[in-house]
């Protein structure tokens, strides 16, 4: 496949984090680019952004877990800015909380945006793209869509729920012969403001599983994903030893976040008196970064899963050879 240049790019999730940073990047790409998040405020700030870097931006306030919604905001992204060639799948909104403490709506309501949300993105997207034959739909995840951890139970269901909806949608488009192309992003721990708005009733501060990563790490390996559409993308070391491991141990890798994964996810500060923006968006937060930033890294490795293979199997080849020789030469003593 040829390499995909991102002219009129959707972007859920588009005022704040990871989305925002993606924004930012392809903005200076000169991009026209339709940002859809709930807060108007968000948008309007980010949209102004984005004409001050020399793109081109349509805010379009719009809550993910309205399929209709989606949809006219696809829509009228087109009337405005032209066919969409990218769509980028980023909203999401978690609760920090102990199962047993969960509400039944809690859970309902996180799979409706970080789930269905996405569901409802790529069906606007195929809409316009599937008759065109082209186009490239990235889907913005997580380690956690392969290694879930405690206290954020409906997040983990959520980002596995996207995963296995991609990889079925991916063998249906191949078998279609369709040249729409589909790729995921599993990113590590990122700071974002996610840490400050989301409800949470863990009793202290939560906080980024170290190591930490700065949005615009994640924004250049969404950008790597919108390009080259690989089937998978892996961000950061943390993140393929946590998907990696949990494979090949799983449970060993349910003993340590048992003894590990609680206070991992907490400061030693109270948990703040604050809405949560579950239900609703948070006024005041929609920035890229969240308070992390001093121990945010500004690099990671990014790597492609196949690579991953084709080095094991290699390094798998190499010592069978080695035990063939060493028998070899035994044999000939």
């Amino acid at each position: 496949m040829q390499r995909h240049n991102p002219s009129v790019v959707a972007i859920t999730g588009a005022s704040a984090g990871v989305g925002r940073a993606t924004v930012e990047l392809l903005a200076g790409r000169g991009c026209r680019l339709a940002l859809l998040a709930r807060d108007r405020g968000g948008l309007s700030d980010t949209a102004a952004t984005v004409e001050a870097l020399g793109g081109r931006a349509l805010a379009l306030p719009v809550d993910v877990a309205d399929a209709a919604a989606v949809e006219q905001a696809a829509a009228a992204a087109e009337d405005e800015l032209g066919p969409i060639d990218t769509w980028i799948n980023c909203a999401m909104v978690t609760v920090f909380s102990p199962v047993s403490e969960m509400a039944p709506e809690e859970f309902r309501r996180v799979m409706e945006v970080t789930y269905l949300g996405y569901v409802h993105g790529t069906l606007a997207a195929l809409k316009r793209m599937k008759p065109r034959d082209a186009g490239v739909i990235v889907q913005v995840g997580s380690a956690l869509a392969y290694r879930a951890i405690p206290l954020q139970s409906a997040y983990c269901a959520a980002k596995f729920a996207v995963r296995g909806f991609t990889d079925a949608l991916r063998s249906e488009l191949l078998h279609d012969r369709s040249r729409v192309r589909l790729s995921m992003v599993q990113l590590p721990a990122v700071n974002t403001p996610q840490f400050e708005w989301a409800r949470n009733r863990l009793g202290r501060q939560p906080r980024p599983v170290p190591p930490i990563f700065a949005p615009e790490v994640a924004a250049r390996a969404v950008l790597r994903a919108a390009e080259e559409a690989p089937r998978e993308l892996w961000l950061g070391g943390s993140a393929i030893k946590a998907i990696v491991g949990g494979a090949l141990a799983p449970g060993l890798a349910d003993r340590l976040l048992a003894t590990q994964g609680y206070d991992g996810q907490m400061t030693e500060e109270p948990a703040a008196d604050r809405p949560g923006n579950l239900q609703a968006p948070v006024a005041g937060l929609h920035r890229r970064q969240g308070r992390f930033a001093a121990r945010a890294r500004k690099h990671a490795l990014a790597l492609k899963p196949e690579t991953l293979r084709a080095a094991v199997t290699l390094a798998a080849a190499g010592l069978a050879a080695g035990a063939l020789v060493g028998g070899v030469r035994r044999m000939l003593r």
